[in-house]
């Protein structure tokens, strides 16, 4: 069952970037709520990355699949007393939105790992329910990120108001990618644009996402 959602889902996404003359993006499981079974199984058919909206329920899962070469991402709010705990657990936090998680994240993140891959939220739409810098805020805390060693600025995040009218999402995602096309000229480094979900990933591949984050076209849709 896995298997063959996993091949849909990104015979999907390779569509969709043909489509819009795009690069193929990464494909990002969420795996929030799933239980680890659920993630080995599809790891068996070779998905690897996966993101998790909630600290302990990743650490709990990467403790129960530890021998499994899995990437693990966190996509969901994250709280300053959870810092340390997410510097420790995470490859990747996608969630950095305000000055004091840099400090935190950089503080905590072991030597013997290699440097925490950051991206930095955007509330693209101003939206009061949603967490996320203004854009405006993008480049004063990317030079923070950069200059924290055991931090690596990959790149930018955000979830965009669900309008129903595609078009309004598209607008988005477009500001979105403006956005890192200016980041990438101060920090090369940053490559990576994040957005996108099971819903609309084909319009944000078309607008320029690098990575697509998809949990019910993968697991099916939650109880």
């Amino acid at each position: 069952m896995f298997a063959q959602r996993l091949s849909a889902t990104l015979q999907s996404i390779e569509n969709a970037a043909s489509a819009a003359q795009r690069p193929v993006p990464r494909l990002l499981a969420v795996s929030k709520t799933q239980p680890a079974a659920a993630v080995a199984e599809l790891a068996a058919a070779g998905q690897l990355a996966y993101g998790e909206n909630y600290v302990q329920e990743a650490q709990a899962k990467r403790a129960q699949l530890h021998a499994l070469p899995l990437e693990w991402h966190l996509v969901g709010h994250l709280q300053s007393n959870k810092a340390e705990l997410a510097a420790e657990v995470f490859d990747w936090v996608q969630s950095v939105d305000r000055p004091k998680l840099v400090t935190a994240l950089a503080r905590h993140r072991p030597e013997q790992r290699a440097p925490l891959n950051v991206l930095i939220q955007v509330n693209i739409d101003d939206e009061a329910s949603k967490h996320g810098c203004a854009p405006g805020q993008v480049a004063a805390l990317a030079a923070l990120i950069a200059a924290e060693p055991r931090l690596r600025l990959r790149g930018l995040m955000a979830i965009p108001a669900p309008h129903p009218e595609p078009e309004l999402r598209r607008a988005a995602y477009r500001r979105m990618a403006t956005l890192l096309a200016d980041l990438a000229e101060a920090h090369p480094q940053a490559d990576t644009l994040s957005m996108g979900m099971s819903d609309d990933y084909a319009l944000a591949i078309a607008e320029g996402a690098t990575m697509v984050r998809i949990g019910t076209a993968l697991f099916g849709a939650r109880g």
